[in-house]
């Protein structure tokens, strides 16, 4: 009976024990899920409190850049993230979509005067550039397809100049800009100073713009040739306005030499100090020198002239010297204003008789045209005026003798030596039969004395095969004729459509083009592009009157009675 008894109770007992393990099992797993809810409730608050305050802190941030774009844009706040794509066009003006021109015109944008926008590149990122690059631009028209962009030259090459295009998207925000009032610009290759009225290029360039910001890079074309200039400063603010200001411009040349500069460049030559190169075929080198008014007075006077002489070292090659007057900065074979092609030493005269000649800068251009060779160039001014007065004293002492006409060679002799010069005349010299020569020659020179088949001009024959080649070649126009190098020189001067000429109006140097289509501007011998050029007006300096350019000098007369 005990038996039964102890092993009922230690029964009871175990039973008692497990539903007391049970029961705090289930108390410690009840105790671990609340703190777990209680976790994850807390952790829900803070993930819900974290996003309203980044919500009011986003709120926040586009309120201030709310604020920011309307002033920045004086009242209007417009900003559009587009597809950038390109299009050929001059300056900086953009093409919007007609979308944006409803959005700007419902925020009176345009009473607000010209347009500007801010263009930067938009990074999808959350990490975006140190240092993001941004330019400005006018508007050209609201003709681009919706979601697009159509930007220029000028603006796509500042904005993806440093970063490669991962995306093409780009941000567009209206911004007031102040009118500028000054520039500093930094010429990125040499001679961009050398152009003549350099200024008034640039002027031509930045009629095409409506703004300017700090750092952009601004391509300027003057005829063939094309610079590089880039925005140093700018006053009052790094980004201005271009539009019907006046702005005070410094140019500065560039800090170091530039690496495979494919343009020529003009080297200073100074009268009297020679310089020395080696020049390969089919090359130019340059060189500029500059007549001042008491130089030229003396030229023109008749007692000093300019001599430019090219001696070349090497005997089985030769050169070709070419001389210009600016604004034709590097002469050519097509186009120069003096040339020599004789064989050895070049020597190129500028006198009183030359009536192209005058004060201003010159060039001079070296031309390789067989082999590679060194040579010397050398500029000087001449002081003839010794020797016109000692050829007026021998004029004066000479007495006045009898002369006679040699029946060989032409020449008048003293009468009392006439007979003796005849006898030894008729042994050695040699008169040419050619129709129109006449030249007299030594009897050992007549087999090396030819003519030019084509123009009939007498050569030694080691020298008319370049004078064939140099003068009767046919050189090919840009505009497609065919002429000997004379004829073409005659034709890039006066009558070539592509010929670059200065514009009276501008400044530039530009193609003239084909003869006007006004027949009073036809009449005034205004080439194609003045007439367009001179169809701007400008405000007349008496009365203010916006008056057409080339019609200018008509409107003083008439109206103001000036000549």
């Amino acid at each position: 009976m005990d038996f039964e008894l102890r092993r009922a109770r230690e029964k009871l007992e175990k039973e008692q024990k497990d539903r007391k393990e049970k029961a705090r099992v289930r108390l410690d797993r009840e105790r671990k899920a609340k703190q777990e809810a209680l976790r994850q409730r807390e952790a829900i608050e803070a993930s819900q409190r974290a996003r309203r305050i980044d919500a009011m802190e986003a709120q926040l941030k586009a309120d201030q850049q709310m604020e920011e774009n309307i002033l920045i844009g004086r009242g209007i706040s417009f900003i559009r993230v587009l597809e950038a794509v390109p299009f050929e066009g001059p300056g900086d003006k953009i093409k919007l979509p007609p979308s944006c021109f409803n959005d700007l015109s419902s925020e009176g944008a345009f009473d607000k005067g010209p347009l500007h926008f801010q263009l930067s590149l938009h990074h999808q990122t959350t990490s975006p550039p140190s240092e993001p690059t941004t330019t400005h631009a006018g508007v050209l028209e609201f003709t681009a397809d919706e979601g697009t962009v159509a930007i220029p030259p000028h603006i796509w090459n500042n904005l993806y100049s440093k970063n490669p295009q991962l995306t093409p998207l780009i941000q567009v925000k209206y911004v007031w800009l102040p009118k500028g009032t000054y520039a500093k610009l930094q010429s990125q290759q040499l001679g961009f100073s050398d152009i003549p009225n350099h200024k008034a290029v640039l002027e031509t360039t930045l009629r095409q713009h409506a703004t300017l910001s700090q750092s952009d890079i601004l391509t300027v074309k003057h005829g063939t040739l094309t610079y590089h200039l880039q925005v140093l400063s700018l006053k009052p603010s790094p980004s201005v306005s271009v539009l019907e200001t006046d702005i005070e411009v410094d140019i500065v040349g560039p800090d170091t030499l530039p690496e495979n500069n494919t343009q020529h460049v003009l080297k200073p030559l100074t009268f009297g100090k020679p310089e020395s190169g080696t020049i390969t075929e089919n090359e130019y080198t340059y060189y500029k020198f500059t007549i001042n008014d008491e130089t030229w007075e003396k030229i023109r006077s008749g007692n000093a002239e300019i001599e430019i002489k090219l001696d070349s070292e090497a005997k089985d090659c030769d050169t070709d010297l070419y001389l210009s007057r600016h604004p034709l900065l590097f002469p050519s074979t097509h186009q120069h204003g003096w040339s020599s092609h004789d064989m050895g030493s070049k020597t190129l005269v500028l006198g009183s008789k030359d009536h192209n000649a005058g004060t201003g800068g010159y060039s001079v251009g070296v031309y390789g045209f067989k082999g590679t060779t060194k040579y010397n160039v050398v500029a000087t001014v001449q002081d003839i005026s010794n020797l016109q007065q000692n050829q007026q004293n021998v004029n004066s002492g000479t007495s006045v003798v009898d002369t006679v006409e040699c029946g060989n060679c032409k020449h008048y002799i003293p009468l009392r030596t006439i007979g003796l010069h005849e006898a030894y005349c008729k042994r050695h010299n040699v008169i040419c039969q050619h129709d129109g020569c006449g030249v007299v020659l030594r009897v050992e020179e007549v087999k090396n004395h030819v003519h030019c088949k084509k123009c009939e001009l007498p050569f030694h024959c080691r020298e008319i095969e370049k004078h064939m080649k140099v003068f009767h070649e046919p050189l090919v126009c840009g505009c497609g004729v065919t002429l000997e190098k004379t004829q073409m020189v005659e034709h890039q001067a006066s009558e070539c459509a592509m010929r670059l000429v200065i514009c009276r109006f501008c400044g530039d140097m530009v193609a003239a083009g084909s003869v006007a289509v006004d027949v009073r501007d036809r009449m005034r011998g205004l080439s194609e592009h003045e007439s367009q050029c001179g169809s701007r007006t400008a405000p007349c300096d008496s009365c203010g009157r916006a008056v057409m350019l080339k019609e200018m000098d008509i409107h003083q007369i008439a109206v103001h009675q000036k000549n």
